[in-house]
């Protein structure tokens, strides 16, 4: 099949309406790689009921649509996209448990033409079920192989803003649990790209690749645990560009560099590979006293 440019652009979802409680909270944060230790007190917040913090990443779990990819009348090889950019605004602090509505829509369908491919934005608005409240805007962007030349508009020129070039303020260490893509598509994303070794073949890996947003989970933790470690709500902004795939039991290195009061850019490296699996990060917050 190919893509239908109207079809996909004017894709119907339906609002997804989301409660979620504290064992969701923690599951996600579990799923992430908080609690690893049971020493670690500042861990603890995020999986243990009491007094419970939030990592403000859970916000891509939040009114998740299921993985519509796989229906065929979008015209898609679902094996054949990638999730390549994430940005999440939040408007206001997560509470450990809440009652939502997640609106979900095609922004854009970009054909960049012969067999370059299409680049799909997906919009997420997040709003408090009951008040109407806006809680958090997501933004994502997906690549369709072999997808061009269907007679979408071209994508924009975009100014792309350079990372730092002088050696990071901060170097974050973190290993990926081998467990964690299980865990992972728990919350919600059952894509079997990331558990079944035989489907991860047919893309060309040798065995399953973890979530990209578990990736991304796992890195909003680190910042948040340096830069706010007793304050996630005053985080506001974060933006990623995914740029390889981070496997299960992969070590990873978090480059961070401080560039204005409550600004941070990032990088994610797997040193083992030698590979930038995130790039161009962006992490903007409310500084406080205690933040660095």
């Amino acid at each position: 099949m190919a893509i239908d440019y109207s079809t996909l652009k004017h894709w119907h979802f339906d609002d997804i309406v989301h409660r979620y409680g504290t064992r969701d909270t923690i599951l996600y944060a579990l799923s992430v790689g908080a609690g690893e230790s049971p020493a670690d007190d500042l861990a603890l917040r995020y999986v243990y009921e009491r007094d419970l913090l939030v990592i403000p990443s859970m916000a891509v779990v939040l009114g998740y649509p299921g993985f519509w990819l796989r229906n065929p009348a979008t015209g898609l090889d679902w094996k054949s996209v990638l999730h390549v950019e994430q940005s999440v605004t939040l408007h206001r602090a997560l509470g450990p448990e809440g009652f939502v509505i997640g609106r979900n829509r095609v922004e854009e369908v970009y054909d960049r033409g012969g067999n370059r491919g299409a680049i799909m934005i997906t919009v997420r608005d997040i709003v408090d079920a009951q008040s109407g409240a806006p809680i958090a805007t997501l933004r994502c962007a997906e690549f369709c192989r072999g997808e061009g030349n269907f007679g979408g508009p071209r994508p924009p020129a975009r100014e792309v803003e350079p990372m730092p070039q002088t050696p990071p303020d901060h170097e974050v260490s973190v290993v990926i649990s081998p467990r964690a893509a299980l865990l992972y598509r728990l919350t919600g994303d059952d894509n079997a790209l990331h558990a079944d070794p035989a489907v991860a073949r047919t893309v060309g890996f040798d065995r399953p690749i973890l979530h990209g947003m578990c990736t991304f989970g796992t890195t909003v933790l680190s910042l948040v645990r340096l830069l706010v470690p007793d304050h996630p709500g005053t985080v506001r902004h974060i933006e990623v560009r995914f740029t390889a795939p981070v496997f299960p039991g992969d070590q990873l290195c978090i480059d961070v560099w401080l560039v204005g009061a409550g600004s941070v850019r990032f990088r994610v490296r797997v040193p083992s590979r030698e590979a930038v699996v995130i790039d161009h990060g962006a992490f903007l917050f409310n500084p406080s006293q205690d933040s660095i």
